[in-house]
């Protein structure tokens, strides 16, 4: 930039830690040294009337300072006369495909410089705009605020003698005292001299590289990793075929003890590494090919090099060398959905809704209690009429039914590593696994209330079944055991016409209606039961059509006021479920109705589900515990039923 500069000031500093934890290092903006970018208002980049005019950027060693100047426009000179009145010193940068690694910022691009009214805090303060990935890389957009104060120049300083000196001149990094005001203005002027001439000498050499940009300055934009990969991917593809040629080429490769020496760099000149893997002509003209839209990568057009010039694939297999390394070249994998990773569990909506619905008990030993008073055959209960003469005889007794159901303790252990929970940074880990633990004991005890855990008697884990006593394997007298008809169904639909063909759905969704209905005739629960089936189940239903191609139900509402029940909850736990009677018959269950308000789940003071935490010094790991200890049962007879399907029949 010439000598008619209006400002300076850093625009951003090297090795001081933002507020949010990370540290622009050392030539973090190196690739902007020499560039110049517009100057806007507050980053109102988007506005053409907010530039203000332009700043040229030098890469120091203390970070990136900027040498400002205004147009000659109304905002450009309103700005300029703020800053030459000292009512705003702060610069701020607009930067993008900003890097990290760990917290520390390695490389930027500065799209813009912007006056702001205040810095956020000493140092730096890194606003993200747009985060792009997660990883060890990250790209970024981002506003840097600098709280560094600007330096008016000395040109512009003479243009308003009216003004206090030291009121609008802060020179930043300025750690000499001039007691004589011309030698520190000499001093001053030379130092600006001094920038100035290195600018111009920055200016001329940048001029000088962006006019030809040679491949070597291409090549070394790259890392050490994926200069490897291209060594890897062009000197083996382009290997010579015949074996003389591969004979010559070693012996020309060999230095004074008698060891080939590896491939580096194509671009090295050093005397010991001087061995040719490309020659210039032939890396142009992949090069070339890989920027022709119709090709579209570097691995098709390395590809399509390698067959026009006959080197087939299988050599470089048998080489070591795979053209799936090309990979390593292209950007990292990014997050989809960024933070804690997505659960895959089974069916989890039926389960919150049985915990809620069964009765709360803070009792955990229960017992209960009652007398079938049923007019029986035997007429045993039966009030009498009295014959004269005749003695006066005493009912029948009845019938104490009884029975207690004691306690077990449930739980779900953890571990997790304190190395785990301070690296794993994108989302809160032990929440995150407390949460699957709580997931996982709720659908335990929630499965064991219905249908049972499943596990073999005796096994280590199991939820014995006189503890929480499952409804649909419960004694006949609390849990009514039905089995569909579905050939009993099918003929009474199609009576004497046997030619009528039915669809399975329409026959299953009828035996199913007839079957619960038939049922109803002897429940004794509370009030009306819910339905509980398999997803498949349901869909059966909903999807029966007459005989002309019309559904039945439309809804599960009017399929639930078929089958009479409150609501209709599916549960893909039932699929595939088979429990063998006392004649050791098998059936399969297709759904269950009760009402939970029937069903007790109890647990005293301190029993209910509770969360331990405890850090084990030995092995640095937090642990983690829930537990709770209950009792569940039906306390009414007759309060559930269990419409099953007969196997093997």
């Amino acid at each position: 930039m010439k000598n008619d500069y209006d400002f300076s000031g850093w625009a951003t500093r090297n090795n001081v830690l933002c507020s949010d934890g990370r540290t622009i290092m050392k030539d973090a903006f190196k690739d902007n040294d020499g560039q110049k970018v517009p100057l806007v208002w507050n980053h109102q980049h988007d506005d053409p009337n907010e530039v203000l005019g332009h700043a040229l950027l030098e890469n120091r060693d203390e970070g990136v300072y900027a040498y400002c100047k205004f147009n000659d426009t109304e905002s450009g000179r309103t700005a300029k006369e703020l800053v030459s009145n000292g009512d705003v010193d702060k610069l701020s940068i607009y930067a993008n495909r900003l890097k990290s690694k760990s917290n520390n910022v390695i490389h930027g691009c500065i799209r813009e410089v912007s006056l702001v009214l205040a810095g956020a805090n000493p140092g730096a303060f890194i606003d993200t705009i747009i985060a792009h990935g997660e990883g060890l890389e990250k790209e970024e957009e981002v506003i840097i605020y600098n709280d560094e104060q600007i330096s008016m120049n000395d040109e512009d300083d003479n243009n308003n003698e009216n003004q206090d000196d030291k009121s609008k001149n802060l020179e930043h990094g300025d750690d000499h005292d001039y007691s004589d005001p011309e030698e520190k203005e000499e001093s001053k002027k030379m130092d600006d001299n001094k920038k100035k001439e290195e600018i111009d000498n920055k200016d001329e050499d940048k001029e000088k590289n962006n006019k030809e940009k040679t491949i070597e300055d291409v090549f070394n934009t790259l890392n050490d990793e994926q200069k490897e990969v291209v060594y890897a991917l062009i000197g083996q593809a382009l290997e010579e075929k015949k074996e003389e040629d591969e004979t010559d080429e070693k012996e020309n490769n060999k230095e004074d003890g008698g060891e080939d020496k590896m491939k580096h760099n194509v671009f090295d000149n050093d005397n010991k590494n001087n061995e040719e893997i490309l020659s210039h002509a032939e890396e142009m003209e992949i090069i070339k090919l890989a920027k022709n839209t119709s090709v579209g990568s570097f691995q098709t057009a390395l590809n399509m090099y390698a067959e026009e010039n006959e080197l087939a694939h299988a050599d470089a297999e048998a080489s070591g060398f795979s053209t799936k390394d090309i990979g390593k070249l292209f950007p990292e994998y990014q997050e989809v959905r960024p933070g804690a990773p997505e659960l895959i569990t089974t069916d989890q909506g039926w389960i919150n809704t049985v915990l809620s619905k069964v009765h709360k008990s803070p009792i955990s030993r229960i017992r209960t209690s009652q007398v079938d008073i049923r007019k029986l055959d035997d007429f045993k209960l039966r009030a009498k009429g009295y014959q004269k003469g005749k003695q006066k005889t005493q009912v029948g007794n009845f019938d104490l039914i009884r029975r207690t159901t004691d306690p077990q303790t449930i739980y779900v252990k953890n571990a997790i590593h304190r190395d785990d929970i301070i690296d794993i940074t994108d989302f809160d880990y032990v929440n995150y696994l407390y949460q699957i633990d709580k997931m996982n004991l709720n659908e335990e005890l929630a499965t064991a209330i219905m249908i049972g855990d499943g596990r073999s008697s005796g096994a280590e884990g199991k939820i014995e079944e006189d503890k929480i006593r499952p409804i649909w394997t419960d004694d006949d007298l609390y849990t009514i055991h039905v089995d569909i008809d579905l050939e009993a169904a099918r003929k009474e639909l199609q009576g004497t016409n046997t030619g009528v063909n039915f669809g399975e759905n329409y026959v299953m969704a009828e035996a199913m209606v007839n079957t619960v209905l038939y049922a109803r005739e002897q429940y004794r629960g509370t009030g009306t039961p819910d339905f509980y089936c398999t997803p498949r189940i349901l869909n059966t239903m909903l999807l029966a059509r007459d005989m002309n191609g019309r559904r039945i139900y439309n809804t599960v509402a009017e399929l639930a006021s078929a089958l009479n029940v409150g609501a209709i909850y599916t549960a893909e736990q039932f699929a595939g479920k088979e429990r063998t009677d006392k004649e050791t018959k098998k059936h399969k269950l297709l759904a269950i109705l009760c009402n939970l308000n029937d069903y007790s789940l109890g647990a005293t003071k301190g029993g209910q589900i509770t969360h331990f935490t405890q850090f084990d010094i030995d092995f640095n790991q937090e642990k983690s515990l829930l537990e709770t200890r209950c009792s569940g049962a039906l306390t009414r007879v007759y309060s559930a039923i269990a419409i099953e399907e007969k196997v093997g029949e």
